[in-house]
C-alpha cells in the first residue's frame, strides 16, 4: 500500500481594496474574496498520482489518516485509518466532463466510504456564473451538503421526486437550474462510476440484443448512411488549437458482432475468426482514424491503458486495456478511406448490450491559455444499430430530456407569465401615441402608471423572482460564441433570459434600446422608482440634473466600459466576468446585498444614493450594456417624432430625464430611453409653444380647436387660409 501523510491545502488570496475612481471601478470586482469562485488550482491536480498532496482529502474524509495514490480507471484515491480501508477519495474531472452553465465543469471532490455511501462533497472551482448567474457561495454549500448521506446507486433528482419509482428529491437554488442539474449530475455519475469499479455497485445485466440474419454487400457509403458505422471528427478549433485544417482527429466506429457489419467490414473469414475468438457476452467494436492526435494515447503505452477512448451507455462507462485489442490491418467495405491508425476493441461487461443506443467517447488533451494547465474535454458520438438488424427493431426507450429541456418544462408558469409581460410592454409601446394624447404635461397618468406598473413588476418579479437580469456577460458570451463555437444548449438553458435577449434584440432594432433600458431593465427599474419616491418624499430639492456639457463628455465612459471588456475577454473571459461587476446587477438581485463583502456593498450603496438624487446616473454613464445596446439602435427603424420648429424650442429638453435632446431639437437614439415626456408634449395644446400659439390664435379667432394630426398640429381648418406658422410644420 502506498500511502503518504495528509499535506494542507492552498488556501485562496484576498486582495484589499483601493478608491473609487474609473479604473477602480473597472477593476472593482478584483478586489473581493476569490473563494472557490475561478480559484487557480495546482496543475498537478489532474495530473499527479498523489492526489491528495494537491486536493484537500482530509476535508472530505476526516477520519482518515492517509491516503494511497490514484489508482484505477477512472482514478480514484483510497483512504485508510490504522491501516484499514474505509472509503474512497476522487475528483469528478478525472471520471466526468459534464459543464454547467458557464460552459465548464465545476471542478468537486467527493468521499465514499466502502459501503458506497457519500460522507463528503467539496466544491474546489466553479465558473458559474458567465452568464451572470450568480450563486452566493452559501447556497451552493448548502446545496451540495444534500449529497451526504446518499448511496452512490441513489437515483437523485431535482425537485419534488416522483413518487412510486425510487427517485430521491433534493432542493434546487432559485435561479440557478442548470448549474444544479449539472453537479447532479456530475455527483451521482462519479460516485456510481466508482463504486462499480471498487466492486461496490455489480453491474446490471441489460437484455442482450437478437440478430436477424440479413446478409447483403454494402459498400463504405452505405453503412455510414444506415448508421452500422459512424464519424466522429475534432478539429483544433474545438479545441482552441487555432484554425488548422488537419483534424485533430478523425475517427470512423462501429459495432462488429452484427452479422451484416461484422463481414462487411472485416469480411466474411476474418468475421468469422473474429466471432469464435470472442467468449459469450463479449462485444468487439473497431476504430480507424486519421489526424494530427492519437486514439490510442500515450497510457497504453505506460501502463496498457487507453486513456483517450471509452465506451458510454446510460450511467456505464467502459475503458479498454492492452489485453481489449486486437490489430485491424484493413476494411473489406469498398470505397473505405485510408487511416493512420486503427484497432479492435472488446468491451467485456455484461451490463453492455447492443440493442441500446451507446456513444464512443473521444477525450482530447486541451490547455487552458490562462494557467496553461492541461485538461480533457470529452467529445462524443451515439451508436445504435439500425432497427433492422434486430429481431423486433430497436426496443422502447425512452430518453431523458436534455437538461435546457428540463428547465423549459419546470418553469413553464414563469415563462408564461413573462412572456405576457413582454408582450404587455409591446402593446403599450405600440399605443404609445394614444396615450401621450390622453395625457398633458401637468397630468401623465396615461403614460406614467403604464410605467409604474411594468418598473414594479419588473423588479419585484424579473429580477428578485426569476433573477432574470440581462447583463454584459451575455453580450461577451455571444460575441465569443459566434467567433469560436456557438452552443445553442449553453443559451435555452436559461429560458427567460433566453427570451429575454430576443425580445431586446428584435425592440432595439424597430425601436432602438429605450423599450428595454427604459421599461424592463431590472435594475433601471428599480432606480427609476428610488428616484421617483424620493421626488415625491419631499427630498425633491435635493434632486438635480448635471449640466448638459458635462453629461455629454460623461456619457462616453460607458462606451469606454463596453469596449475595455470586451477586448479584457478576449485576453481572459474570467477577468472580463470579474471586471464585469461594474454592473451591480449581481449584487442587487442574484447574490443580494447582505451577502457580499463590505467593497461590493459600499460601491452599491453610492450608486444607488447617487440614483435617488440624479435620475439613472449608472444607466447614464456607466452601465456597458446599455452601451452595447446604443450601437445597434443607430440603426432602428422608428424613432419619435419631431416638428420644424424642435430645432429651436427647448421645452422638450428642459424635461427630458435622459438629457437627450441636443440645442437643435434632435433626440440622440443611442441616449434616449423612451419616458414620452416629449411625446407628451408634442401633443399638449397647452405645453408644446407652437400648439399653444396656434390655441390662443384660434381662440381669440372664435375658430374651433380641431384635433391634433399625427404630425403634431392642429388639423386644417378647410375654410380659412393656412397659418404660416402652422405651415411651416405640415406638407
Amino acid at each position: 500500500m502506498n500511502v503518504h501523510s495528509v499535506l494542507p491545502y492552498p488556501k485562496a488570496h484576498r486582495t484589499p481594496a483601493i478608491g473609487f475612481i474609473f479604473l477602480v471601478l473597472l477593476l472593482f470586482p478584483l478586489l473581493a474574496a476569490a473563494s472557490s469562485y475561478e480559484a487557480p488550482l495546482p496543475a498537478q491536480l489532474s495530473t499527479d498520482p498523489d492526489l491528495c498532496a494537491y486536493a484537500p482529502c482530509k476535508d472530505i474524509m476526516p477520519e482518515a489518516d492517509s491516503f494511497s495514490t490514484r489508482k484505477g480507471k477512472p482514478a480514484y484515491v483510497e483512504a485508510y485509518h490504522n491501516r484499514q480501508l474505509i472509503g474512497y477519495v476522487f475528483l469528478s474531472t478525472d471520471i466526468v466532463d459534464i459543464p454547467a452553465y458557464s460552459g465548464k465543469p465545476v471542478v468537486t471532490l467527493l468521499g465514499m466510504d466502502a459501503a458506497g455511501k457519500i460522507i463528503g462533497v467539496k466544491i474546489l472551482k466553479h465558473s458559474e456564473p458567465i452568464l451572470l448567474v450568480g450563486i452566493p457561495e452559501s447556497e451552493l454549500t448548502k446545496f451540495i451538503k444534500q449529497f451526504v448521506g446518499r448511496f452512490a446507486w441513489d437515483k437523485v433528482e431535482i425537485g419534488k421526486a416522483r413518487s412510486g419509482e425510487g427517485f430521491v428529491g433534493i432542493d434546487a437554488i432559485t435561479g440557478a437550474t442548470v448549474t444544479v442539474i449539472a453537479q447532479n449530475q456530475v455527483v451521482m455519475r462519479s460516485a456510481y462510476e466508482i463504486a462499480k469499479q471498487t466492486g461496490i455497485v455489480q453491474p446490471i445485466p441489460k437484455p442482450q440484443a437478437q440478430f436477424t440474419t440479413i446478409q447483403e454487400k454494402l459498400n463504405w457509403d452505405a453503412l455510414l448512411k444506415e448508421g452500422s458505422v459512424q464519424h466522429l471528427r475534432v478539429m483544433p478549433k474545438d479545441l482552441e488549437l487555432g484554425e488548422g485544417k488537419e483534424p485533430y482527429i478523425d475517427l470512423y466506429f462501429g459495432y462488429l458482432n452484427a452479422p451484416n457489419v461484422g463481414p462487411n467490414v472485416l469480411g466474411e473469414r476474418n468475421y468469422q475468426r473474429l466471432m469464435a475468438d470472442l467468449k459469450p457476452g463479449e462485444h468487439a467494436i473497431f476504430i480507424i482514424a486519421n489526424g494530427s492526435s492519437s486514439f490510442k494515447g500515450s497510457g497504453f503505452v505506460r501502463g496498457g491503458i487507453y486513456d483517450r477512448i471509452q465506451v458510454s451507455q446510460e450511467m456505464d462507462t467502459f475503458t479498454f486495456r492492452d489485453t481489449d485489442y486486437l490489430n485491424l490491418y484493413g476494411i473489406s467495405a469498398a470505397g473505405a478511406p485510408r487511416f493512420r491508425e486503427s484497432g479492435i476493441f472488446i468491451i467485456r461487461s455484461p451490463s453492455f448490450s447492443a440493442a441500446y443506443p451507446w456513444s464512443l467517447v473521444f477525450l482530447a488533451n486541451k490547455q487552458d491559455k490562462e494557467t496553461g494547465a492541461k485538461t480533457f474535454i470529452n467529445f462524443d458520438r451515439e451508436y445504435w444499430l439500425a432497427p433492422r438488424y434486430l429481431q423486433g427493431g430497436h426496443p422502447k426507450l425512452v430518453k431523458p430530456d436534455p437538461t435546457w429541456l428540463k428547465v423549459w418544462k419546470a418553469k413553464w408558469l414563469e415563462i408564461l407569465l413573462f412572456v405576457l409581460l413582454l408582450i404587455g410592454v409591446t402593446v403599450a409601446h405600440v399605443r404609445r401615441d394614444d396615450l401621450t394624447r390622453r395625457s398633458t404635461h401637468k397630468d401623465k397618468r396615461w403614460v406614467a402608471y403604464p410605467k409604474y406598473f411594468f418598473w414594479t413588476v419588473s423588479v419585484l418579479f424579473v429580477g428578485y423572482y426569476a433573477m432574470a437580469q440581462p447583463s454584459i456577460t451575455h453580450v461577451l458570451t455571444w460575441f465569443h460564441s459566434i467567433i469560436f463555437q456557438w452552443k445553442w444548449e449553453l443559451f435555452l438553458s436559461d429560458p427567460l433570459i433566453f427570451i429575454f435577449w430576443w425580445f431586446i434584440i428584435i425592440t432595439t432594432l424597430i425601436w432602438g434600446r429605450g423599450l428595454f433600458c427604459g421599461w424592463l431593465c431590472p435594475y433601471g427599474s428599480l432606480t427609476e422608482l428610488a428616484y421617483k419616491i424620493t421626488r415625491a418624499s419631499g427630498f425633491k430639492r435635493f434632486q438635480f440634473f448635471l449640466p448638459k456639457p458635462l453629461h455629454d463628455k460623461l456619457k462616453w465612459l460607458k462606451y469606454g466600459v463596453f469596449v475595455v471588456l470586451l477586448l479584457v475577454s478576449f485576453y481572459s473571459m474570467g477577468l472580463a466576468e470579474k471586471m464585469a461587476e461594474i454592473e451591480p446587477f449581481k449584487t442587487t438581485f442574484l447574490v443580494g446585498v447582505l451577502n457580499r463583502s463590505w467593497p461590493f456593498v459600499l460601491f452599491w450603496l453610492v450608486l444607488f444614493g447617487a440614483s435617488m438624487l440624479t435620475e439613472r446616473p449608472f444607466c447614464k454613464y456607466l452601465c456597458p450594456l446599455g452601451a452595447g445596446l446604443a450601437i445597434p439602435s443607430q440603426f432602428r427603424l422608428f424613432g419619435l417624432k419631431r416638428k420644424t420648429e424642435c430645432q429651436t424650442c427647448k421645452a422638450c429638453a428642459a424635461g427630458c430625464g435622459s438629457l437627450a435632446i441636443d440645442a437643435q431639437g434632435r433626440i440622440d437614439q443611442r441616449e434616449c430611453l423612451l419616458c414620452l415626456d416629449c411625446m407628451v408634449l408634442y401633443y399638449d395644446t397647452h405645453a408644446c409653444p407652437p400648439l399653444s400659439k396656434e390655441r390662443k390664435r384660434r381662440e381669440r379667432a372664435g375658430l374651433p380647436l380641431t384635433p391634433i394630426s399625427a404630425k403634431g398640429y392642429f388639423i386644417l381648418i378647410v375654410s380659412e387660409p393656412t397659418p404660416t406658422a402652422a405651415a411651416s410644420g405640415q406638407s
